[in-house]
């Protein structure tokens, strides 16, 4: 815990955000960490709750009362061991987790909870800033070599754990560069792609190899995937090579809506816009859709949706409206019926902030063009009664729409990846693996292992990085026949 009566003195105290004009002039982060002085009274606010809940409310179980005191006492060294004994990459999470620890702080049952990702932020910061993290190679190499199929968060969790405890990981990737959908699926203004590189160069270090632009399996025929391979390895390759596989690809097979006027031009994919748009700020390609002056329309409320709410906003659009099909959550959710849950209720994130129209409880009917271009498009209301939806009679219009784009979530991995290796799938299409028991994160074939969302389905990043550490210790139990490494 911080101060015994800290929460009874400070307040909640929120990062600070460069001003809206600014920021949108550029792609780079706007968000500032908080002052050692600021990150110190917020971890003295972390009470003696007696349980805490924020440890469990964390998909990673981050020891979030000891680094809270730690950062209280000024203790920031000690700090950042204890965030790295729990999460490999708080440079990420620090940066974009929805935080549901905080959700769970007990603070958040009756007043505003602490402020666990941005002491998250604070310290991973000041680790880098003063050297502190540094490789940690393996002091005995095992001799076993482990494939990891995708270098999202759960991919490069997994191959860090293995290499830290002597195996030879290689890390294949179809795009150019690694992260997966944390480089290319997440704008820079939320994150940029430095904090990636680095720990590149720090998983270098302690001995992970990394082979870009390579497919495993068959090359993905799904529209809105990025694919930048040029070489094509084989299932049957990676089985003979290896001792073991990790498949941590994602899921990264799109939404679609097909409703009439669906093969208009100027209706995309998220991601046919935003991973082009983080190539072309790190210098690769030119972006070849533009928002610029157009009437932008995205469909999904979700976080894919606010990040193409913000890159069209930065391109200039004339106007961007977001639609949900779900009715408008309230603005506060009732705590003592959700805690210490994560809650339903209204989220403006900082791209909202910057302009956008909302519309909830809206379905598109229709697509309309005009010299093969989309025009409009046709909306009706819903309305929701028992979890289900009707329309609203009377309640069709049309809105300009230059541009539309899909942001409703991503409905399973590759499947040619889980085809390749004969992998079994669940009912949703992701590759089948339980969590509990013996073997875990293994699949129906020997020695391959499945971890992250490409198992669990579209989720987040904290949650892909707990699962790529647990499947490295499922992996290297499997290998060795006992394991040091944490769950």
């Amino acid at each position: 815990m911080g101060k015994p009566t800290g929460f009874l003195e400070y307040q909640r105290l929120s990062e600070a955000y460069a001003p809206v004009e600014q920021r949108l002039k550029h792609y780079k982060e706007f968000v500032d960490h908080l002052s050692d002085d600021e990150a110190a009274k917020q971890g003295a606010r972390c009470m003696d709750c007696g349980v805490p809940f924020c440890n469990s409310g964390c998909p990673v179980n981050n020891i979030i009362p000891d680094w809270n005191d730690l950062v209280y006492r000024g203790a920031w060294k000690e700090a950042i061991e204890v965030l790295h004994s729990t999460n490999n990459f708080p440079d990420f999470t620090g940066r974009i987790c929805p935080a549901p620890c905080e959700a769970a702080c007990t603070l958040n049952i009756n007043t505003e909870a602490v402020g666990i990702k941005s002491i998250e932020h604070a310290i991973i910061d000041k680790a880098w800033e003063n050297g502190w993290v540094k490789p940690q190679p393996a002091a005995v190499k095992t001799g076993k070599k482990v494939a990891v199929v995708g270098s999202g968060p759960a991919g490069l969790a997994a191959a860090q754990q293995l290499a830290r405890v002597g195996h030879d990981v290689t890390v294949f990737e179809k795009s150019s560069r690694i992260g997966g959908l944390l480089r290319y699926g997440i704008p820079d203004f939320k994150m940029e792609k430095s904090h990636i590189d680095r720990r590149v160069e720090q998983m270098q270090a302690e001995g992970v190899s990394f082979r870009t632009k390579v497919c495993v399996g068959a090359k993905p025929a799904a529209t809105g995937i990025n694919d930048d391979a040029v070489e094509v390895i084989s299932a049957e390759q990676l089985k003979s090579e290896f001792d073991a596989v990790i498949l941590a690809a994602g899921s990264e097979v799109p939404r679609d809506l097909p409703v009439p006027g669906r093969e208009l031009s100027g209706i995309h994919f998220a991601l046919e816009l935003l991973v082009p748009q983080n190539k072309e700020v790190a210098g690769d390609d030119k972006n070849p859709i533009s928002a610029t002056g157009k009437h932008v329309i995205v469909i999904g409320g979700g976080d894919t949706g606010s990040d193409c709410v913000g890159t069209s906003n930065r391109h200039g659009a004339k106007s961007v409206t977001q639609f949900e099909v779900m009715p408008e959550p309230p603005k506060e959710e009732n705590r003592p019926l959700t805690w210490p849950y994560w809650p339903i209720k209204m989220r403006t994130s900082s791209s909202h902030e910057e302009g956008c129209s909302r519309e909830f409880a809206v379905s598109t009917k229709e697509f309309i063009g005009e010299n093969g271009k989309v025009k409009a498009l046709r909306t009706v209301e819903l309305e929701w009664k028992d979890g289900k939806p009707s329309e609203v009679a009377g309640s069709e219009r049309e809105l300009p729409a230059d541009l539309v784009l899909f942001a409703m979530g991503f409905t399973n991995p590759v499947a040619s990846l889980l085809e390749a290796f004969g992998v079994d799938k669940d009912g949703r299409g992701n590759a089948k693996a339980t969590t509990d028991g013996e073997g875990c994160y293994a699949t129906n074939v020997a020695k391959v292992f499945a971890a992250g969302d490409v198992r669990r389905g579209q989720s987040l990043v904290v949650w892909a990085i707990r699962e790529g550490r647990q499947a490295a210790r499922e992996v290297d139990n499997f290998l060795m026949g006992s394991t040091v490494l944490p769950r």
